[in-house]
């Protein structure tokens, strides 16, 4: 029987009880974890960039130059109100936030959306821009889920949000920079943890687990309307899917099974796969990266246990196998994976002390890591 998965506990850090404890940084620079989405991403200029929540607003690491290895911050960027805080990168460089603000006033509470950008990478944020409610109904208003974010190849944000219904409302810009009205895509019985991205083919992607197992809407070229394709009969963790374009114009869907047995992945014409891993938490990460020469997809994700696992295999070649190995210390929520300006994979977390651990690839040979950093 369908049923709905539910989120790990709460790992975030905690405020000290006595001044005697109090940590050595303000309370404002200790992240309480990850923003969702792709949350470590490469400027324009090579240096990667990585996000986490805090309190009141976001907190933004950057490196000091391309590969590393010094990175600078964290510097806080005030988001008052602001929850469920995402990201997401088009192809010009460009980061895009999203947010849901929830406000009452006599006695009916109304959920908004919010938008930023921030253009360079260690430059500052643009400021929120308000996306209104989903509906002009107060009563149906406030059940809006938290947001999802993709940028498409035209550089047009898309945000996504679960709607009252259960089904999927997305809201763009144009060209000019003006928001399109919130648009229904349909769908029934979705769960909140939507997954959005857009590949190198400019076409945008929505992958939303529910009750029926996994919808996935796509669009039929770059700018085109987002259409519903065919459920995925499989039950996934809520806000656990990523999507990762592993071929040309062909993507692949990865997320932890609902009862616990391990990371599944599909691609049209290739089926479900079990990938292994065990019980976990959060998003899967995924990225592509050259491993002794071959392209290989490396996949992250953190365990029941709060560590970091990770796995890699060639890409598309799931019947190859792959091992998980446990690595770094207990993280909050889920790890981030990227491709450094060397080619090398870099791994993130955000530490249980609220701190970014950053992990690197020694060389390209294998994926064997160097010592972790602390920011």
């Amino acid at each position: 029987m369908a049923t709905r998965s539910r989120r790990g506990p709460d790992k975030s850090p905690r405020r000290p009880s006595s001044p005697g404890r109090a940590p050595s940084r303000d309370w404002n620079t200790v992240a309480l974890g990850p923003l969702t989405g792709r949350w470590v991403l490469a400027g324009k200029d090579g240096r990667l960039t990585a996000y986490a929540r805090t309190e009141g607003g976001l907190l933004r690491w950057t490196e000091q130059a391309p590969g590393g290895p010094g990175w600078s911050g964290p510097d806080l960027f005030p988001a008052d109100g602001l929850t469920d805080l995402t990201v997401g990168q088009g192809p010009d460089g460009y980061a895009h936030f999203a947010g849901r603000r929830r406000t009452r006033a006599d006695g009916a509470e109304t959920v908004t959306y919010h938008h930023a950008v921030q253009y360079q990478s260690g430059r500052p944020m643009g400021p929120w821009e308000s996306l209104g409610t989903l509906y002009r109904n107060p009563d149906m208003s406030h059940r809006g889920g938290p947001p999802a974010v993709a940028v498409d190849a035209q550089g047009t944000p898309h945000v996504f949000v679960r709607n009252a219904g259960r089904g999927v409302h997305v809201r763009r810009q144009d060209k000019k920079g003006n928001w399109a009205a919130w648009e229904d895509l349909r769908g029934s019985k979705a769960f909140e943890g939507i997954c959005a991205s857009c590949g190198d083919d400019g076409r945008v992607r929505l992958a939303a687990p529910g009750e029926k197992g996994l919808s996935l809407w796509a669009q039929s070229g770059p700018g085109g309307p987002l259409e519903k394709g065919e459920d995925v009969p499989y039950l996934a963790q809520d806000g656990s899917v990523r999507t990762l374009e592993t071929a040309p114009g062909r993507v692949t869907h990865f997320w932890h099974a609902a009862d616990g047995s391990g990371v599944f992945a599909y691609r049209e014409g290739a089926g479900v796969m079990a990938l292994g891993g065990g019980p976990a938490y959060g998003a899967v990460a995924a990225v592509r990266a050259l491993v002794d020469g071959y392209d290989c997809t490396v996949l992250a994700h953190r365990t029941v246990g709060g560590r970091t696992a990770l796995a890699a295999y060639p890409t598309e070649h799931e019947a190859a196998g792959l091992w998980w190995t446990e690595i770094g210390e207990e993280c909050l929520d889920s790890p981030a994976l990227a491709v450094d300006a060397h080619g090398l994979v870099v791994i993130a977390s955000i530490s249980a002390r609220g701190e970014l651990l950053v992990n690197r690839q020694k060389d390209g040979s294998a994926l064997s890591l160097g010592r972790w950093q602390r920011f």
